[in-house]
């Protein structure tokens, strides 16, 4: 193993010359245009990338593979143990159905530049109308299909799109899901009408139409013209994806065409070492943006077959699933969430379920989405005998911040960090007053400006929420809104979230978002919700509610209520089942709730009494309901 000279050498370049780095990088993609500039500052802080340049991802993703003789190749295997159902797609087959599904949404009124939202569970069409959109350069926003109604309308309301694509149902281990009826529901809640919805039918449970307004995806399929690629703009928005922000309202991460194919070219072979025609096996959903960049972009870019699983790490039917995907399908690379290792961990102590698979093929196992737990990495790599690397990024870098470039050259591995920064990342951590912490000190970690190609370019239709969120605290920095510190050697460890965003099972969600649901019951006056520890999913939040004076109900009734009002407005993916009646909340003098301090007391950690708080007794009663709730 070395040290990682040649690593650091070409990341020493992409901080000092960036255009020239990335320059050449751009030549792993087919360019319609050159472009003019390579990194255009004239916007600063809002930087593009190959401005003046046109292409198509669509086209850098399905076409030149078949132009370049890879027609015949895979390039998606789609596996649903749930359903007992399985199938391959050629690139040929992909472009000709790709093509035909860009010619259906194009004869629905999308033009260059449209919205279309895709509400819609781990199949193949789901990829092909996040492809097809990009074909004719509409502007697609998944929106994961295990969000409730009320997320998916103010989703709706946001990107104001001209179409819809949903499926009848989804299927889970646990039974089916009704996605018509949420779609349903959602347009009814939504301000923003929809004219046209583009429904697959599922055998599991075919839906009714609405007339005039549902359109059968396979009747529309099958007299449906193919159409070319369309070249845009480099910067022209390829998506919108929504991540939680603290208010409750969704804040649209928007990616481009042009850096975003760049930088995803990069990373294949250089990060995760899979090459032209060998198989990434992702399993996470495509509703996240792991799923936008390495179920479906990544390794399509690369020339390489991406599986898409239906299915669990467990369940569906045992700790064997991801194992079984592997040998199947002979995958090189395997990247889930460190909540699915924990499961698999649980279910499989002693490794049983790896032992009894042939994973010759596989070169390393990659973890991200949250903090992977040392214990966790230690069992994979004694079961797995090979590299069990994490890496650390977002909803708005689109592509690991820190990691290991496993690819491009091995580096040791620390475990409980996140490795070294990537490419064009140049990381800090920062004091509040925006000085650099000491080495191996714990500050609020923050990127230099500008970022690398392929990073959110805005906030869609909310510039200035940009600038605020991630921009304005540490001017020429990106405020990450974690907490972490950088060693000796240049690692990223990160530690925590700044704010009160938690990450459940990889799933970031807001905090103050639960708040304001249950605060909205009639019985409830105050609530404050904040994340423990779970040996499962990372993360779990636990709600504290005050009732109103006049309340003398069943406390039991009202707890069951509220946890069953966060399913139904936030969705089964907020895992929130921690619940409990208290007499009133810590606070300090000046009326902020003390969260982290609860927090504190709820994951056994210790803690010093803020010195603004405004009674130091109840600090002690809210030991004791947490230890009664958690028990």
């Amino acid at each position: 193993m070395t040290h990682g000279e040649e690593y650091s050498a070409l990341y020493r370049r992409s901080i000092t010359d960036p255009e020239g780095f990335w320059a050449e990088q751009a030549a792993r993609v087919d360019w319609d245009q050159a472009w003019q500039r390579v990194l255009d500052d004239s916007d600063a802080p809002f930087y593009r990338w190959f401005t003046g340049g046109r292409l198509n991802t669509c086209y850098n993703a399905i076409d030149r593979h078949v132009e370049s003789g890879r027609g015949e190749q895979d390039a998606i295997i789609w596996d649903s143990p749930v359903t007992g159902q399985s199938c391959r797609y050629s690139y040929r087959g992909l472009q000709d159905q790709v093509a035909r599904l860009a010619g259906v949404i194009r004869d629905l009124g999308v033009e260059k530049g449209d919205r279309v939202v895709i509400y819609m569970p781990m199949v193949p069409e789901t990829a092909m109308a996040m492809l097809a959109c990009a074909r004719i350069g509409a502007i697609h926003s998944v929106v994961f299909g295990g969000f409730a109604a009320p997320e998916l309308a103010k989703r709706i309301d946001d990107a104001d799109p001209k179409l819809l694509i949903s499926a009848s149902c989804g299927v889970e281990p646990s039974g089916v899901v009704d996605y018509k009826q949420l779609l349903d529901s959602a347009l009814e809640a939504a301000g923003e009408k929809i004219a046209k919805c583009l429904i697959l039918q599922r055998e599991t449970k075919p839906c009714a139409l609405t007339p005039g307004r549902d359109v059968d995806w396979h009747e529309a399929m099958a007299a449906a013209d193919p159409v070319p690629p369309v070249p845009v703009e480099a910067d022209h928005p390829l998506y919108i994806l929504y991540t939680s922000g603290t208010t409750g309202k969704p804040k649209g991460i928007v990616r481009d065409h042009g850096g975003h194919a760049v930088a995803l070219a990069w990373t294949l072979p250089n990060v995760y070492g899979v090459q032209p025609g060998e198989v990434m096996f992702t399993a996470s959903d495509v509703g996240w943006v792991v799923g936008h960049s390495y179920i479906v972009y990544g390794p399509l870019l690369n020339g390489s077959t991406t599986v898409i699983f239906e299915g669990k790490p467990v369940g569906t039917p045992d700790a064997s699933a991801f194992w079984r995907i592997v040998e199947t399908y002979q995958a090189r690379a395997l990247f889930t969430a460190p909540t699915a290792l924990r499961a698999i961990k649980k279910d499989d102590p002693d490794g049983q379920a790896i032992a009894a698979r042939d994973l010759g093929s596989l070169r390393a196992f990659f973890l991200a989405g949250e903090r992977s737990d040392p214990d966790s990495v230690r069992w994979a790599e004694r079961h797995l005998q090979k590299p069990v690397l994490d890496h650390w990024w977002q909803t708005e870098t689109g592509w690991a911040i820190a990691g290991y470039p496993f690819g491009y050259e091995s580096i040791p591995v620390e475990i409980g960090a996140a490795g070294r920064p990537m490419p064009g990342y140049d990381v800090r951590a920062l004091d509040e007053a925006g000085e650099d912490m000491p080495v191996g000190e714990l500050g609020n970690i923050v990127i230099r400006l500008p970022l690398p190609p392929g990073t959110l370019q805005t906030l869609w239709g909310n510039r200035e929420r940009h600038r605020e969120s991630y921009l304005a605290r540490y001017p020429g920095f990106y405020l990450t809104g974690d907490s972490g510190l950088v060693d000796e050697a240049g690692y990223v460890h990160i530690m925590s979230r700044i704010d009160d965003v938690i990450n459940v099972a990889g799933h970031r969600l807001s905090t103050g978002q639960m708040e304001e649901v249950l605060i909205d019951h009639p019985d409830v006056v105050e609530a404050a919700v904040f994340g423990v520890a779970d040996a499962t999913k990372g993360q779990v939040p636990v709600g504290l509610v005050v009732p109103g004076a006049g309340f003398d109900g069943d406390e039991a009734a009202l707890t069951a209520a509220l946890v069953q009002r966060i399913r139904d407005q936030i969705g089964p993916v907020a895992a929130f089942r921690h619940c409990r009646i208290v007499r009133r909340l810590p606070k300090t003098r000046s009326g902020k709730t003390l969260r982290g301090t609860m927090r504190s007391i709820a994951n056994g950690q210790d803690y010093t009494v803020p010195a603004t708080i405004d009674d130091p007794t109840i600090l002690d009663e809210i030991a004791a309901d947490i230890g009664r709730l958690r028990s």
